[in-house]
């Protein structure tokens, strides 16, 4: 583990992204999107065992022997880290992914500004989508990121794994891990609908159900984020309604136009000149023609309405990367904000999460002790107040008095 402390702090100081690590192969980094072969780091497979064997907990280490691999989020040399571990021939193998140590602003991400007026919105569903890596999950942080600085709202998070850490600012966050706070995206959205949130965060869409219940969920007046896998806007769309019986999908595309706010189509271009990536979106605003077209299933159209909604914040691919990287001047660097954090944070797990029983009073158990490790001390000049549950209240330490000698009378006398 200290091994890999130094290994991921020298990561994060040359800009890579990923780490791959197997069995009898040298370790594999990602910077730029690109691979680098690190030569003279090769563990062995028991090595790769006891690495992961220390990085998860008994919980993950349950979810792994029965699924085959596990999804976790750490925080290591002051990194926060994204880690699947999953068996592959040459035995476990993990493969790592640099956070950045600070939520990053829109600005910082190389973004338009005009972006952060989804946060102006009440409900309705915002998609970001695109492929694995692609940035999703940082550009919803700095989203509601912003929403923390500038609103007093309720936020509820339903994630695989946690990945960025929220702390309260203005509004309330409350982060929920699946397998670790629910069982699944179905249940955590049910949840949600008892839980009084104003904004909503899915991890990711993948069935129907959950599908279908994040549609509700943005139509009861939540604003909701999600991400979903599509390459474009129209995939995207198609992917959402197609998740249903074809007898019920004239319905969901009546559901889906009146809630939809935006969809977000991400990717990463590499630009020589910088020699870091940036983002290249294609957007989607909902306007009355939006609506339209995907109430009638005319989806294949949505590209021609996108160009001509210039004026409403939406782009094309090519649009976006004429009008806007072509004409930005100044770029942040990923190397700015992929830097180590230096918060720290712990889990906190109920006496009763897994099952178990939460202690008991003692009075309420038949019994009434003094528990002198739970006696809180207090400084008074030469003397020393110990707040005890006698009928007095208070004891007084004199200086020539030993405090061991006065807490076995006490206990002689209870």
């Amino acid at each position: 583990m200290e091994s890999l402390d130094e290994l991921v702090a020298e990561c994060m100081r040359q800009g890579c992204t990923d780490l791959h690590i197997t069995g009898n192969h040298p370790f594999v980094a990602r910077k730029n999107g690109n691979i680098n072969y690190l030569k003279d780091l090769v563990l062995s497979p028991s090595e790769v065992d006891s690495l992961a064997n220390e990085l998860l907990d008994p919980t993950q280490k349950k979810i792994l022997s029965e699924r085959w691999s596990v999804d976790l989020a750490k925080t290591i040399a002051g990194t926060r880290l994204r880690i699947n571990v999953f068996r592959s021939h040459r035995g476990l193998s993990l493969a790592i992914r640099f956070l950045p140590g600070r939520i990053p602003s829109v600005e910082q991400l190389n973004l338009p500004a005009s972006l952060q007026e989804l946060t102006y919105h009440r409900s309705g569903l915002i998609l970001i989508c695109g492929a694995t890596g692609t940035g999703k999950s940082t550009t919803i942080a700095s989203l509601l990121q912003k929403i923390n600085l500038t609103k007093s709202m309720h936020v509820i998070t339903l994630e695989d794994p946690i990945e960025f850490r929220f702390q309260t600012i203005r509004s309330f966050f409350e982060q929920r891990e699946l397998g670790v706070h629910f069982q699944s995206f179905e249940q955590g959205l049910i949840d949600i609908l008892r839980e009084m949130p104003d904004v909503v965060l899915v991890g990711e869409l993948r069935e129907p159900e959950p599908i279908r219940l994040t549609l509700n969920a943005a139509e009861a007046g939540h604003l909701v984020f999600a991400t979903l896998h599509a390459s474009t806007v129209e995939e995207a769309l198609y992917r959402v309604c197609n998740a249903f019986p074809l007898d019920v999908q004239e319905f969901v595309r009546h559901q889906l136009s009146a809630s939809l706010a935006a969809v977000i189509v991400q990717q990463l271009h590499y630009k020589p000149e910088l020699g870091f990536r940036v983002p290249m979106l294609s957007v989607l605003r909902t306007t009355t023609s939006i609506k339209r077209l995907i109430r009638e299933g005319k989806l294949s159209q949505i590209e021609n309405a996108m160009e001509m909604g210039r004026q409403e914040g939406m782009y094309t691919f090519e649009r976006y990367g004429r009008e806007f990287l072509g004409q930005k001047k100044n770029f942040v660097s990923p190397m700015q904000s992929l830097q180590p954090s230096r918060e720290e944070y712990s889990e906190q797990e109920s006496p009763s999460q897994f099952g178990g029983e939460a202690e008991q009073p003692e009075e309420q158990m038949g019994t009434r002790q003094t528990s002198t490790s739970l006696l809180p001390l207090k400084s008074a000049g030469s003397e020393t107040e110990i707040q005890g549950d006698d009928e007095d209240g208070l004891y007084h330490l004199k200086g020539d008095e030993d405090l061991a000698d006065v807490l076995a009378q006490l206990r002689d006398d209870e």
